[in-house]
């Protein structure tokens, strides 16, 4: 039996010997390897923290004490260390198996859950403030990456430590990269504390030199505060320091009995503490040490390669380069086009921009509210920022959309790419939200492609719009239809019929559309007629073609790729209640609900009930009740 397979809880962990520990690491390795070679996954991240999880585990005692992880897409080694190292693990992001980040819900070792960057450190303040007030005596401790310190609210919640607690233990897990390589002057900052020879000296050397002093073990306390004491007369105090917040380190994050020691440490402080932790991201598996960027999050791979696995050929390109080879068209022939992205420039197909005209693009870190802020200052001063940021990272921004770019109808044009399902990674990565929470905002436009023409036609259109535009499109390939040279620009507000008004008209926007089609000929099974409409826009809708519509069909449906509350559908039906136009409407959209992770966004649609065969029931069933009802009031005269 394997050392993991003896592991069913942290108490089997410090069950362990020093000397069993990198057999342990090495078997874990292989287990995150191995299951995310055939599930996907975020293989970098986790393989960087194993003993730093590790040791976490053999010095505090969930779930008394309190993890959280910033992100928590690398608590991998903390589900197979609390009890999960089983069936469900191997198929860790896939339906009945366990989620790629830590939910509440899914273990009590889990005490906050998250799929967003930044969030740690406040939530793990909140915790500690908490316990000071009930008079409790668990430990806190907020696991944060480097990147994690680009974010405007863990910077909010470093300023609030000391006011808020006596004792809280943040790891500051240093391994250079978010997604991207970090940007900014935090890394930079960070890069001088690792590499200051008299500052490393002091931290790493310091208690072996004490060691040789007579007597020097019963003097490593005194030698721990001389240490902090008289580290400012050769170098300046640590930034957290000046917040108030002790700093030890940097230390080296793979080496057990240097983790331990220093966790120790901050256990025992009587005072916020921050341990700075170098880590290699991908560390035991060369593939991703090269390629840390792919690594991060990556699809199904050939673990002897790294290569991706079975991937079919498949012509029709990915959204997000068609977003990025159509910026970099429109961008060569308007120097004020600018790109901006939030850590994401792979992932959004910004990195096409910043390799064809990099004094014309921007990588913020993660730090969405300040791209947003950034791209308002940029277009005061006659640029046309483009903002590409996936649907669901876009929330945190909402105040700076409607206070800093839409209240002074700047001209912002926001490409919010995963809109829809990110099926593997869950509900904190679904862009099902964005219609909703943009509708309200007066003065914006809102737009989602069929297909990746319409897409390069849309960011035409959002970059001659003279105020806040944006387009929600899904991840993944697009339809494969032939693009043209030159994007076009669209009439604002311009729907396109695509099959004559019938009995029953379909009124679907963005990757919907080919459902309704499909819808369309399935009803004619049925004997019924179908027309079917690209709505483009989801705000303004086009009133004078729905009006229209709604006056010569028995049922209009409404299909999109969104929440149903107050979606396309919900739109749909306030511009028909506010013409005074009674239609039979049915909207078709995801439900009021959360949707969880799945193997496939067909197998989410299925067992949400958005398939096309339960699409085409609820469809028909309405369309008889129709029928019948207008049956009984015929007899009834």
């Amino acid at each position: 039996m394997s050392l993991l397979d003896t592991i069913h809880g942290p108490d089997d962990v410090k069950a362990l010997s020093t000397e069993q520990l990198p057999a342990l690491a090495a078997e874990i390795r292989e287990r995150i390897i191995t299951t995310t070679s055939h599930n996907g996954g975020h293989v970098g991240p986790n393989l960087g923290v194993v003993e730093l999880t590790i040791g976490l585990h053999r010095i505090f005692n969930t779930p008394v004490d309190r993890f959280v992880f910033d992100v928590a897409h690398q608590g991998y080694v903390h589900k197979l260390l609390t009890g999960r190292n089983d069936a469900r693990f191997d198929k860790l992001r896939q339906s009945g198996g366990f989620s790629g980040f830590l939910t509440r819900a899914e273990s009590e070792h889990d005490a906050f859950g998250a799929g967003h960057a930044g969030t740690a450190l406040s939530a793990a303040l909140g915790m500690a403030s908490a316990r000071d007030k009930r008079g409790s005596n668990e430990h806190v401790v907020a696991v944060c990456g480097d990147a994690a310190f680009t974010c405007g609210i863990t910077m909010e919640a470093l300023n609030n430590v000391t006011a808020s607690t006596k004792r809280l233990i943040i790891i500051l897990n240093d391994n250079k990269w978010s997604i991207a390589k970090n940007v900014g002057a935090l890394p930079r900052y960070f890069n001088e504390l690792i590499t200051n020879p008299i500052y490393n000296r002091l931290n790493d050397d310091i208690e072996s030199l004490l060691q040789k002093v007579p007597g020097g073990e019963s003097i490593i306390q005194f030698g721990s505060k001389w240490k902090r004491e008289t580290k400012d007369f050769f170098v300046s105090s640590s930034l957290f320091e000046k917040y108030g917040i002790r700093y030890i380190g940097p230390i080296d994050g793979h080496d057990h009995k240097q983790v331990e020691h220093y966790l120790e440490f901050a256990k025992a402080a009587q005072q916020p503490v921050l341990l700075h932790v170098l880590t290699t991201k991908g560390k035991g598996y060369e593939v991703a040490i090269k390629n840390p960027e792919r690594f991060h999050g990556a699809s199904p791979f050939d673990r002897d390669t790294g290569k991706a696995s079975g991937s079919k050929q498949v012509s029709a390109p990915k959204y997000q380069d068609v977003m990025g080879k159509t910026l970099v068209g429109l961008a060569r022939k308007d120097p004020n086009v600018l790109g901006i992205t939030a850590a994401m420039p792979s992932g959004t197909g910004m990195n096409l921009l910043a390799d064809a005209l990099p004094g014309q693009f921007f990588d913020v870190g993660i730090a969405e509210e300040h791209a947003v802020l950034f791209a308002a200052g940029l277009a005061t001063s006659g640029f046309h920022p483009v903002c590409a940021i996936y649907s669901t990272f876009l929330q945190r921004a909402y105040d700076q959309i409607i206070h800093d770019v839409a209240l002074q109808q700047l001209p912002v044009l926001f490409c919010m790419d995963r809109a829809g399902l990110s099926p593997n990674d869950g509900a904190t990565h679904h862009g099902l939200f964005d219609i909703s929470y943009l509708r309200p905002v007066p003065g914006v436009v809102i737009m989602a492609p069929s297909n990746e023409d319409e897409l390069a036609d849309m960011i035409a259109t959002g970059l001659e719009f003279k105020g806040p535009a944006f387009i929600r499109y899904p991840r993944g390939n697009g339809t494969g239809v032939a693009m043209k040279e030159v994007p076009q620009v669209i009439e604002i507000g311009k729907s396109e019929r695509l099959q004559e008004t019938a009995e029953i008209d379909i009124w679907a926007i963005g990757s919907m559309v080919a459902e309704a089609e499909k819808i369309a000929a399935r009803l004619s099974e049925h004997g019924i007629t179908a027309g079917v409409v690209n709505a483009r826009f989801a705000k303004p809708i086009d009133r004078n073609a729905l009006i229209e519509s709604a006056q010569n069909t028995k049922l209009l449906v409404t299909m999109e790729d969104h929440v149903i509350t107050g979606g396309f559908g919900a739109g749909v039906l306030e511009t028909l209640q506010e013409a005074g136009i009674t239609c039979p409407v049915q909207r078709i959209g995801w439900p009021d609900k959360f949707v969880e992770h799945g193997n496939s966004v067909s197998q989410l649609r299925e067992s949400m009930g958005l398939d096309g065969e339960q699409i085409l029931k609820q469809v028909l069933g309405r369309f008889n009740q129709i029928r019948l009802s207008n049956s009984q009031i015929y007899h009834s005269k």
